[in-house]
């Protein structure tokens, strides 16, 4: 198949261009590289089946010739990250929901099978753990920045389930749950990169926090075979699905882990949310996802652990520092 992917020089589309180029389909890449980074799709380059197209999903006369050209999209591109969203509010919103936008309105024209990753963020300070889809959603007061990227997220949902209800368009929605890994930075607040690097420098790790908080990291590589199940899959059309991995750890055990398996001497440094990202920022307790859908649906399994997670980003990152100095 062609197949179109927005975002696609980023740290998910990337993994999901290899894994969809591997399987023998012609890829076209669009994205702007504001949090992309051309690195991540540079070894794809003079592939006869690649193309990438420096460019963003607001140009609408771009965005509809190339969805006229292709079986599928994989609606990718979004503003990613606590730091960023904090920073840039207006931004985040802007991307995120006029992006969608376009996207959902050609493919919508050009009856073309869509996936809008949303992102576990949506269920907010919801306290019934595990989240499932059908839970109800509860945000905080829209004077907190922290919440336009989840209330961005829903919008987005409810957007590309209307064009299902309306029309029919062939779109899937996957709620993300801390999609981590290899060509992840910690540029925009990533936490596994941030305490990798600082753990691999002997550098003091911040824990933003008590550090009890806790969370579940899906290995990109399990998250990208998800995706793809659910666009093959006719029953998941017009369905929202959690996909990630649902093993629970503390933000502080997963600096010990990074500590540990770097054979770091690092010490845990513990700040404030509010000297982290300003006053009144909220956060949520625990963030676990039910795979029960997922698992129903498509079959899915997470296969990877949190140590295979921390051990492939160390991996990489002991990769670039050899590259870096060999080059030098």
């Amino acid at each position: 198949m062609k197949i179109l992917i927005t975002g696609g020089a980023g740290f998910v589309g990337s993994h999901l261009a290899d894994k969809l180029i591997a399987e023998g389909h012609s890829i076209t890449v669009i994205d702007d590289l504001s949090t992309g980074r051309y690195a991540n799709i540079e070894h794809l380059e003079g592939h006869e089946r690649f193309r990438l197209i420096i460019d963003t999903v607001m140009n609408q006369s771009l965005m509809e010739d190339l969805i006229r050209d292709t079986d599928r999209v994989f609606h990718m591109a979004s503003a990613v990250g606590v730091r960023l969203i904090m920073e840039q509010p207006v931004k985040t919103i802007e991307t995120i929901f006029h992006g969608t936008d376009v996207v959902l309105k050609f493919c919508s024209r050009y009856r073309k099978p869509v996936l809008i990753p949303s992102t576990s963020e949506v269920y907010g300070k919801g306290a019934s753990v595990p989240f499932r889809e059908e839970d109800d959603l509860l945000t905080g007061a829209t004077d907190k920045h922290r919440w336009a990227y989840a209330c961005a997220k829903t919008l987005d949902e409810f957007l590309a389930l209307a064009h299902f209800k309306e029309t029919r368009l062939p779109v899937v929605v996957v709620r993300l749950f801390n999609t981590v890994g290899p060509r992840q930075t910690g540029q925009y607040g990533m936490v596994v990169p941030r305490f990798v690097h600082a753990a691999m420098k002997n550098e003091p790790i911040t824990i933003h926090g008590d550090g009890t908080q806790s969370r579940c990291f899906g290995h990109v590589l399990d998250v990208v075979e998800g995706l793809t199940k659910v666009l093959d899959t006719p029953a998941c059309l017009g369905q929202v699905i959690n996909l990630g991995n649902d093993e629970e750890t503390s933000i502080k055990q997963l600096a010990e882990k990074a500590i540990e398996l770097t054979g770091s001497t690092s010490e845990l440094h513990f700040v404030s949310y509010d000297e982290a990202y300003g006053e009144g920022f909220e956060d949520m307790q625990r963030r676990v996802p039910s795979l029960d859908k997922a698992r129903r649906m498509i079959g899915y399994q997470p296969t990877r652990s949190l140590a295979d997670i921390i051990n492939d980003v160390i991996r990489e990152a002991k990769g670039s520092s050899a590259a870096g100095s060999t080059n030098a």
